[in-house]
């Protein structure tokens, strides 16, 4: 879900040379590539869906996603009491990610009061450590991003555990 963001772009000027983008759109992605093809010739674009990534295993040292699993939430009104289809579709795209990342997964997601359910593995069967830090100007009202920095092979802290499964138990009853 690389939408129009200059983001690949800005990590190619940075160094980061070796980059591909996908987006559902096949619109967005022709006018990606159009911008960006001569300038630079490292980034690759391609449509694709992110339940079904059609690249081989361990073909990325990071996979880095901005946003876009923000889209599966769109119709929830409650981030700590997400449907069991967001669930499942969460689920897909974090199975799918796992198979195409060989070392680390950062996701940078957003929410304006509380870290944000979308990036979080939600329990043990990913094999992901999971760290995240709020961003922002320090103001207390401000809109804050969550970093979320998921590496492969390392096990969950404890109270990141917790929070998942707490995350993923049906609400009590009324």
């Amino acid at each position: 879900g690389c939408g129009n963001s200059a983001l690949s772009h800005d990590l190619h000027e940075l160094g980061y040379t070796d980059i591909t983008s996908i987006d559902f759109s096949p619109a967005c992605i022709a006018a990606m590539r159009a911008r960006y093809a001569r300038r630079c010739p490292g980034l690759r674009w391609a449509v694709m869906d992110m339940r079904a990534l059609a690249f081989p295993d361990a073909a990325f040292d990071v996979v880095l996603e901005k946003g876009t699993l923000d889209v599966l939430m769109v119709e929830e009104t409650d981030p700590w009491n997400v449907s069991a289809q967001a669930v499942a579709s969460m689920q897909r795209v974090l199975a799918e990610v796992r198979g195409r990342a060989g070392g680390s997964r950062p996701c940078l997601g957003c929410a304006e009061s509380v870290p944000s359910p979308p990036c979080f593995p939600g329990d043990e069967a990913f094999g992901w450590s999971l760290r995240h830090v709020a961003c922002g100007d320090g103001d207390a009202g401000a809109f804050h991003y969550y970093l979320y920095i998921m590496r492969k092979g390392q096990p969950l802290d404890p109270s990141d555990l917790a929070l998942g499964r707490r995350l993923h138990q049906p609400p009590p009853p009324p």
